[in-house]
């Protein structure tokens, strides 16, 4: 074995345990410092905590199954075999020509109109009766959560003027009134209707 490659090999060997170090250590390690002093929040799951009990709420990055009429809905979701399985995220994976589609958003769509008193001439908006790709965006329309707020008023005995207040808190806007589209967090409105949450735990 000659010397060039002795030293070829050491030279890879050098190599591997800095960029080792560098990637797998030090990178790894600033950016996590830098989100937890920076956004430490998001970094941490942007969790919600109950005000009085402490628990977790849950994170308002990921949807939540709620159907009691005094809470803004969701989204459907095909994420487990119930739905908003946050550990088996996923779409349904049918084609916009499927049958079994069809007749699912169908059957939504009714439900959709019953649940929140809206007659037939009243367009439903897409995201009302469809899953998105991961069954767990905590987004929804704003078209969709103003369809919502006579239910969620009635069943509450507040004004619909109260809840479009605390829906109007709760929806972001375009980034850089360009990009993306308005939409509304759905546990953020569901646990300010409670108000019954902060974004950190009380010291």
């Amino acid at each position: 074995m000659n010397h060039s490659y002795l030293s070829s090999i050491k030279s890879a060997f050098v190599l591997m345990f800095v960029m080792t170090l560098l990637l797998g250590g030090l990178y790894p390690f600033i950016t996590f410092l830098l989100g937890q002093l920076i956004f430490p929040h998001e970094a941490n799951g942007s969790l919600l905590f109950n005000h009085s009990s402490q628990t977790i709420v849950g994170s308002s990055l990921i949807s939540q199954k709620f159907q009691c009429a005094k809470y803004m809905h969701p989204r459907p979701s095909a994420a487990g075999k119930e739905g908003y399985n946050a550990i088996q995220s996923g779409g349904s994976n049918l084609c916009v020509t499927s049958q079994k589609l069809l007749e699912r958003t169908q059957e939504a769509t009714s439900v959709y109109r019953a649940l929140n008193g809206i007659d037939n001439s009243i367009y439903i908006p897409l995201d009302a009766v469809t899953t998105s790709a991961s069954g767990l965006d905590p987004h929804i329309s704003i078209e969709n959560a103003l369809l919502q707020i006579p239910r969620i008023a009635k069943a509450r005995r507040m004004t619909e003027n109260d809840v479009m207040v605390i829906v109007q808190k709760h929806t972001q806007r375009q980034a850089l009134e360009l990009f993306g589209e308005a939409r509304v967090n759905v546990l953020l409105v569901n646990c300010a209707l409670d108000g019954c949450y902060t974004e950190k735990k009380n010291e």
